[in-house]
């Protein structure tokens, strides 16, 4: 089993910068103005960027490189707490050489179906443990 981590660290008011284990930084943000996505926008990138990721491989393999290439992510939200996304809609939009719609269509749904692990973690139920730990001065992590 593969591990991950992810530190979130607060920044000012409703702003945050989340660092992978490789000191990369991605703000994530609640202020006016922003500079960085709101957690939930992360989502829809997180999905967007992981069957994006499966698509161009499965292109590349078919040996139908993607010329141009983008998903749009679109999420309704529910109106009450905890406000989660109730409809999400992928769009992948793309072109390149023998590129067929059906070659891209087969693509996406191999992806969302098979590949994407952020698309099976919205469709599975997780597993979630939430521990409270004092800060000690003396703590790097």
């Amino acid at each position: 089993m593969s591990r991950k981590k992810i530190v979130v660290e607060h920044l000012c008011g409703f702003r945050f910068a989340a660092e992978n284990e490789q000191q990369v930084r991605v703000v994530v943000d609640g202020e006016s103005p922003p500079v960085g996505l709101r957690p939930m926008e992360l989502l829809l990138a997180s999905l967007g960027s992981c069957t994006a990721y499966d698509v161009v491989s499965i292109m590349q393999k078919k040996r139908t490189p993607l010329a141009r290439y983008r998903v749009e992510v679109e999420g309704e939200r529910a109106e009450t707490h905890p406000k989660r996304y109730t409809k999400i809609v992928v769009r992948h939009i793309g072109s390149g050489p023998g590129v067929t719609e059906k070659a891209l269509r087969h693509a996406a749904e191999l992806s969302h179906r098979k590949f994407c692990s952020v698309t099976a973690n919205l469709n599975a139920e997780v597993e979630l443990e939430v521990v409270v730990e004092p800060w000690e001065e003396s703590s790097t992590n």
